[in-house]
């Protein structure tokens, strides 16, 4: 069957920036080992199935893939995928309730010209888990005890999911990261982590650097833009030091720059933008 297929770049106002996605709509009926293998074809971080919704409020069901497992949550998906169904629907303004495995999520878009739109949603609220030996956590990114933060220690949060947020000390550790993926995973599954979010807030204003690192075939995989821990590290940032809005900066050691926004509240509110590059068809 022809499916449509949008393919965006999200985190980002410039193309072949920021975290890439593809998004295959009208995929009812596509079963699991289908969607995994087409994952597996983009060989992007994440994929996407839009399916009718099965949850009263729920505009529609948002199946996340990596190319190794779906994910009940995730970041830069949710809002490239509410980009790519207003796309579709001809929403110019939308505001959607989107179905996923961690519950149900409202996320407001905003489309501009040029395939250049504006999104964002309010995340789960925040969960505050574990907090593992920093020494044993810094190890497994390649640093030493030194390149913890002075004041802020690692600590698995989710907004959605589990993320371990690991800030360090300044900028110069973030391009010194290198993490052993032996070493890291352990360490992941102290807290059912899916991501180790290395971060280094500027000292003074809202703005943040960070890296995210996932597990892949059994390598540790840099991820560009990884929402779904911006949100986690905003919640506990605001936990710890009051903040309440942050600006963070991601993949610029890997060429693809990001930009994300980020409110606490009750709800955290995940923003940015997302560009659509490509409008296709796909048979599945």
């Amino acid at each position: 069957m022809t499916r449509r297929l949008t393919w965006l770049d999200v985190f980002t106002s410039r193309p072949l920036a920021g975290n890439g996605l593809a998004v295959v709509h009208d995929a009812d009926g596509v079963d699991d080992t289908t969607m995994l293998g087409f994952a597996r074809e983009t060989k992007l971080s994440e994929t996407t199935f839009v399916q009718t919704a099965t949850e009263d409020g729920a505009d529609y069901r948002n199946r996340i893939w990596m190319t190794t497992q779906e994910l009940p949550f995730a970041g830069h998906p949710s809002l490239g995928t509410a980009v790519a169904v207003a796309h579709a629907r001809g929403d110019r303004e939308a505001r959607y309730v989107q179905q996923t495995g961690a519950g149900l999520q409202p996320i407001e878009v905003e489309l501009g010209d040029g395939g250049l739109a504006r999104a964002s949603m309010l995340q789960e609220p925040a969960r505050f888990g574990d907090r593992p030996e920093p020494g044993v956590v810094l190890e497994s990114l390649g640093l030493v005890d030194a390149d913890g933060h002075p004041e802020l220690a690692p600590q698995f949060v989710s907004c959605g999911n589990w993320q371990l947020i690991v800030p360090v000390r300044d900028e110069t550790v973030l391009a010194r990261v290198h993490p052993d993926a032996d070493a890291l995973a352990p360490v992941l599954a102290q807290g059912d982590g899916i991501c180790a979010y290395v971060c280094w807030p500027e000292p003074a204003g809202e703005a943040v650097q960070a890296r995210g690192f996932f597990l892949q075939g059994g390598l540790a995989a840099e991820d560009p833009a990884t929402g779904s821990a911006a949100g986690p590290l905003c919640a506990y940032l605001h936990e710890r030091t009051g903040v309440t809005s942050i600006d963070i900066a991601q993949g610029v050691a890997m060429g693809r720059p990001s930009r994300i926004r980020c409110e606490a509240g009750e709800r955290v509110r995940v923003a940015g933008d997302v560009l659509v590059l490509i409008e296709g068809q796909v048979s599945l």
